[in-house]
């Protein structure tokens, strides 16, 4: 649990998904995160290894971040946690766009 102990970082596990994606793309998809959060939260997911980061040396800059094998592998349990909250009908805040 202490890999996931925040409010954010299973939100950004469901939005990574199966995908890469930039920094920005991340941030539109879960437009109540402040930047800071979730720099902050991006890096503590790569120090526990359930995201990696692949910098680019371009001009501007771009980076992409990507699930490990240790991050898809949370994907079904919070799927199933989403259908929990569904099944009863759980009122939670939107904040996925």
């Amino acid at each position: 649990m202490s890999a996931l102990g925040s409010k954010w970082k299973p939100i950004i596990v469901l939005v990574i998904n199966n995908r890469k994606l930039r920094f920005g793309e991340i941030a539109a998809r879960i437009s109540v995160i402040s930047r800071k959060v979730l720099t902050d939260q991006l890096r503590e997911m790569e120090n526990d290894h359930l995201l990696t980061r692949q910098e680019f040396k371009e001009t501007p800059p771009r980076v992409e971040y990507c699930l490990t094998e240790k991050g898809l592998a949370l994907l079904p349990i919070l799927n199933l946690l989403e259908q929990w909250e569904a099944e009863f009908d759980i009122k939670t805040e939107k904040v996925l766009d």
